[in-house]
This record gives structure tokens, sequence and C-alpha cells, in this order.
């Protein structure tokens, strides 16, 4: 069956994959949204114990979504790998501390002999929480801002900045999507504590911290969205050249029929379904909304960027800049990876199996008060 597809056609489907998952890792990141709400939201130490339980049940599966992506990433497109890692390592470093924060957090807040004490705990999660996700969007954003970097003959990165990808952090508009990130991580951490935990003073406490962080993240995404679709592409010629091509962000979203454009809208009418249902009927059923609305709208940005234009370019040798086709694995490769992909779905309906099981049971004041393993 892919022994059959064409080299490009297999770079597509990969590129597709990677934009699916990258969707489902951003709807995870409610986990470090949910983990810099914990005080605005707790009025005493039993609600404080309720929502880092509720999340220390699930950030195991966010990890792993990030991996799974980073894997994919490895896999698929291993000079990508190799130079956004080889050469913005300090950034990626920096990334990788604020998660192993939270794995640490999570193991020892609640541990006896812990002789830190919970609250500097909580703090590596908020640290988490804001800038992990942060930096993530900083580097994401870098798929259309650009990076200096350029490869020689032999494909190795020469990065022109001893920041190593923190040099990223100058760029103003890079700011844009980290912030938008932020905010949304802040909108799906709170619609899944009205879902998840059964109290209905938190839930109030929830559905306005929905409100306060749906404003600034919709403007600012607003804001992104405009940056992108106005700014000149790095666009993939038939030649695989790469040609700086106006609006051509926006014409590549609106190319294949408005296909791209189409699962966008569909995506925002469930995130605006889901702050419906969260603001005004707080309805414990808008994460689910939110959930959906979030992957649509992120597949449809990342699959539009990397079908046509470089995914990740070089301001300082314009050919360097990375695309599907000069990035990816050999034809070989691909197809028999192609084939492994088919387990997806399972794995999907793994972590979908897990999270029905952990959530049999909704999280209460008094279940917490009589659970002797706590977070």
């Amino acid at each position: 069956m892919f022994f059959g597809l064409e080299l490009s056609g297999l770079q597509i489907y990969w590129w597709l994959i990677v934009s699916l998952l990258g969707g489902f890792l951003v709807f995870m990141f409610f986990v470090q949204g949910g983990q810099t709400l914990i005080d605005t939201l707790s009025k005493n130490e039993l609600d404080k114990t309720m929502l880092v339980n509720s999340l220390g049940r699930k950030w195991e599966l966010g990890f792993t979504t990030l991996v799974l992506f980073g894997g994919t990433c490895f896999a698929a497109f291993p000079l990508f790998y190799s130079t956004s890692f080889g050469g913005a390592y300090w950034a990626w470093l920096a990334i990788l501390f604020c998660f192993i924060l939270q794995a640490v957090s999570y193991e020892y807040r609640k541990k006896e002999g812990n002789v830190y004490g919970s609250k500097t705990y909580e703090i590596f999660l908020k640290i988490n929480g804001f800038l992990g996700v942060f930096l993530i969007g900083i580097a994401l954003s870098s798929f259309y801002s650009g990076s200096h970097f350029s490869l020689n003959e032999h494909n190795f990165v020469q990065w022109q900045s001893h920041f190593r990808g923190l040099e990223l952090l100058l760029n103003p508009y890079n700011y844009l999507l980290a912030l938008a990130l932020v905010f949304l991580s802040r909108v799906l951490g709170a619609s899944y504590f009205m879902n998840n935990i059964l109290d209905e003073e938190l839930k109030l406490r929830a559905s306005k911290a929905v409100l306060m962080n749906a404003l600034p993240f919709l403007l600012f995404f607003v804001v992104f969205l405009g940056w992108i679709f106005t700014k000149d592409a790095f666009f993939m010629a038939e030649n695989g050249e790469i040609v700086m091509k106006p609006f051509g962000y926006f014409l590549s979203f609106i190319s294949c029929y408005g296909f791209f454009a189409i699962l966008f809208l569909i995506g925002l009418v469930f995130v605006v379904l889901g702050l419906w249902l969260n603001i005004f009927i707080k309805a414990r059923c808008g994460v689910w909304n939110l959930g959906i609305g979030v992957v649509l709208v992120v597949f449809a940005l990342l699959a539009s960027l990397g079908v046509q234009n470089a995914f990740y370019p070089s301001l300082s040798e314009l050919q360097s800049s990375l695309s599907i086709k000069n990035a990816s694995s050999s034809y070989y490769t691909l197809s028999v990876m192609a084939y492994v992909s088919l387990l997806v779905p399972f794995v999907l309906a793994y972590i979908f199996y897990v999270w029905r099981a952990m959530d049999r049971v909704k999280i209460t004041k008094e279940e917490i008060a009589n659970d002797h393993h706590t977070y």
C-alpha cells in the first residue's frame, strides 16, 4: 500500500501525522495551564490538593504525547531534528528542564521526608506551566519567523548565534504565539477542572478563569494570524528551491480547495462552543468541545505550513531552510514507518481508555480526604 506511493506523497503523509500530533500536544497543555491556576482557584489546602491530584492523574499522558511528537519528528524528518536540537540546544534544554521540574514535583510534593516543603514543588509546577509552554510557543513560532542557521555540504548545522536558540526571544513577533499558548493552556486547564472535579464552588471559580483567560488568548491569537497571513512566506518551489512569496502562508492556507481553511473554521466553531458552554452554561462537557477545536485548528495551521512551504526557515542562508522535501527520511524508511503508523489509532484508543478509567470516579473533597496517596 505505502510502497506504491511516491516519495512526495509519503512526505506529505508524515507531515500530516506530525501536524495531528502537534494538535494533540497543544490540547494536552491543559495540564500546564491547570498548574498555573492552582493558587488562583484554591481557597484552602483541600482545594489545592484536589486540583493537584486532578492534574497528577493526567500529566504523564501529556508527557507521552510530547515524546511521541518529538520521536515522530526524529523518525520522519531527521534533518530537522538534528538541525534544531543540535543548533538551538540551549532553548531545548530550557524546555526539557521545565518538564523535568514537572516530573519531580508530582513525585515529591507530598512524599514523606520532603525537606523542601510542598510550596517549593508547587513553584516548580508553575515554572513548567508558564515557562515550559511559553518556550514551546517561541520554538513553534520560529517555523514562521525563521532561525539563524546554515547547513554545509554534509548537512552539519552551523548556528549563527552564541545564544543557541535563545535569540528567538529577541523577536517580538514570536511572543504572539507564545502568549496565546500560555493563555490557551489556562483556558483548557480551567475547563478540565470543571469536568474532572465535582465541586460547585470550584466550578464557578474555574468558569470565571475560562473567561478571564479566553479574552487575552483570542487577542494574541488573532494578532498572530494577522502577522503570519500578511508576511512573506518561505515558499517551496517545484524544483525544491526556497523563494520568498508575498502572502504565501495565507495562500497555502486557502489552497487545496480550501480544505485547511474549512478544518480551521470547524475548529473555531468547536472552540467558541466550548467557551460558551464553560462561561455561560457552566457545563462540564466544554473541555471536549475545546479539545476537538484546538486539535483541528492546530492541525490546519501546521499542515498548511509544511505542505507548500519550508517549515523550518533559515534567515542566514535561504537555501538551508528545511522543507518536507529536503529534511525527510529515505523512501524506504518512510514507507516502512507508514505501516507502523497504522498503530497510532490503537495508541490513541489506549490513551482514551486509560483516561476514561481514571475519570470513572470524579474527584471530590470526600475522596481526597480519605485518600492516603496524594500528589
